[in-house]
């Protein structure tokens, strides 16, 4: 009877703390052709808003080895409305490493992986019912930027807020 109860008390503690993740509204990731973003290499990736009323935080994600030459990346992100016909452009610093060195994603031997926040200021909101395009083009000084392997954008709608 003991054990019936431990099981019980067990399958309770994981559904409790398995709840609390976020799950994504949306995340997709595109592979970096020969490991090596050049500047031509712009991914895009095609969002469904129907909720208007509720807050979204964007995300970039990005797959590096451990010999990526740098502590961050500037990216130029794109942002198209449902029925715009003009791109917002926003200007973006992702940091990468703390001011050590350490890397601040999760590393597996070479490989890291790392969700760092975006801040578009006013570039995504997301006013209109319908399908939002969010593009990347990497705008560091070196072209191609070598050990990038994959690079991606996540949405996670923010619970228990609205605008």
């Amino acid at each position: 009877m003991r054990t019936v109860w431990i099981s019980i008390l067990v399958i309770n503690v994981i559904c409790l703390c398995t709840g609390c993740m976020t799950a994504p509204y949306y995340q997709k990731s595109e592979a970096i052709p020969q490991n090596a973003w050049n500047y031509s290499f712009k991914p895009s990736f095609s969002i469904e808003i129907t909720d208007t009323q509720a807050i979204y935080q964007p995300y970039f994600l990005i797959r590096h080895t451990q010999s990526y030459p740098y502590c961050n990346v500037w990216m130029w992100v794109y942002v198209k409305a449902p029925g715009d016909s003009i791109l917002k452009k926003e200007r973006v610093n992702v940091v990468l490493a703390e001011g050590t060195g350490k890397w601040m994603g999760r590393g597996m031997g070479e490989l890291y992986e790392q969700r760092m926040k975006l801040d578009l200021g006013d570039s995504i909101k997301f006013n209109k019912v319908g399908t939002y395009t969010v593009s990347m083009e990497q705008n560091m000084r070196i072209n191609p930027l070598p050990e990038v392997l994959n690079v991606g954008f996540r949405l996670e709608k923010i619970v228990g807020q609205a605008r």
